[in-house]
């Protein structure tokens, strides 16, 4: 298959729909998603309700802007309100809440802070403005790690003095170890990462079958990708497998990306400990700066704060990212948490499970079987 339409295919839709029935027949099963970006197609395309009752997608802590905790979030608005200071940040950066609101209302304040499409953008305005110091907040998992590496590299090879690195880059495998001893959830396998498969290939997760017992197929992103995958966790439970399996073979490849994996190495190590919202405190499980980049790394040229900050108590984000409740389960969901208003995290990122569900949720089951009738 080549072109978007033939992974939406309804006819094929219903012919998976049709086997994930068989191979599930009365025993439950619950496979979680570990990346937002399952979550916004699993909600987009009413494929939840589509699944037999037997089968539940629990969402997990796979969205890079929902898992940064607030303290890490006020750090960087003190970042951008010091004197000379650029900030430079992903859009989605800019709604996330700390305890003092968000960037957006420190730019509104006077803070000049500036959203961009590329850490390389952040580096051009380092450059066209010697005068300022300009810094970039680098999140994500190993999806985005690799152009804030390139960044460093050309940052360092022209001499750029100006311009640093708030580096909040996390890694997946963490994560999942945490969740996978966490006593609140019970879980059948996995639907693993997609995009940060791309760069870390297949070797990282064989953990999850050979310590764990339990299987992982790394998923694509349409919605035959998500229902071919969880066919395939079926299989393999009931052909008693139990391994990390590939679905999205048009573009993980087993080995990953070894290109960004060394250039990573290069510009990156691991941190001790960093605490991700939800999780608490997950030893190494975070990349900081190399002590050869350390010109560039932010934390070092500046006196920050570091302050920790616990979660408004109204949100229920630690639990979302957990599965251990379904967005619609938080007691602030789509009243005084919504996209426009978010609480927490899970509702600011597109990949964040309130959002999705809060967008594309309101599909009821019965009204989505009707759908997949007649499509």
């Amino acid at each position: 298959m080549r072109f978007v339409d033939e992974f939406r295919d309804p006819a094929a839709a219903r012919a998976l729909v049709r086997s994930i029935t068989d191979l599930a027949g009365d025993d439950e099963f619950k496979f979680m998603e570990v990346c937002g970006g399952h979550t916004h197609t699993i909600y987009r395309h009413g494929i939840e309700h589509l699944l037999p009752e037997t089968v539940e997608l629990v969402h997990g802590p796979g969205c890079p802007v929902c898992v940064i905790p607030m303290g890490r979030v006020d750090d960087a608005m003190w970042l951008a309100e010091q004197p000379d200071v650029i900030f430079t940040t992903f859009g989605d950066m800019m709604r996330v809440p700390g305890s003092r609101g968000n960037l957006i209302e420190a730019k509104a304040r006077g803070a000049d802070v500036r959203f961009v499409y590329s850490p390389l953008d952040a580096l051009k305005i380092a450059i066209d403005n010697p005068d300022r110091r300009v810094v970039f907040f680098a999140v994500g998992f190993e999806t985005t790690a690799p152009s804030t590496a390139v960044t460093l590299v050309r940052a360092k090879a022209l001499g750029v003095s100006n311009f640093s690195v708030f580096c909040n880059h996390v890694t997946i495998v963490p994560p999942i170890k945490a969740i996978l001893e966490s006593p609140d959830l019970r879980l059948s396998g996995f639907l693993g990462p997609g995009h940060v498969s791309t760069v870390v290939g297949l070797r990282p997760y064989r953990f999850v079958p050979d310590v764990y017992g339990k299987p992982m197929v790394v998923a694509g992103f349409e919605p035959l990708d998500i229902l071919a995958s969880v066919h395939m966790l079926l299989q393999q439970i009931r052909g008693c497998r139990c391994e990390v399996e590939n679905q999205y073979t048009r573009v993980v490849r087993p080995e990953g990306n070894t290109q960004a994996l060394k250039l990573m190495a290069q510009t990156f190590e691991l941190r001790p400990h960093f605490e991700w919202r939800g999780l608490g405190f997950i030893s190494q499980s975070a990349l900081r700066l190399h002590p050869d980049y350390a010109d560039f790394d932010a934390e070092r040229t500046f006196a920050m704060p570091g302050v920790r900050v616990a979660d408004p108590k109204a949100c229920q984000c630690g639990e979302v990212l957990k599965g251990v409740i379904k967005p619609w389960e938080c007691k602030v969901f789509g009243t005084a948490c919504t996209p426009e208003t978010p609480i927490g995290t899970c509702m600011v990122s597109p990949e964040g499970a309130c959002a999705a569900y809060y967008n594309f949720g309101r599909l009821h089951r019965e009204t989505a079987l009707v759908l997949g009738q007649r499509a």
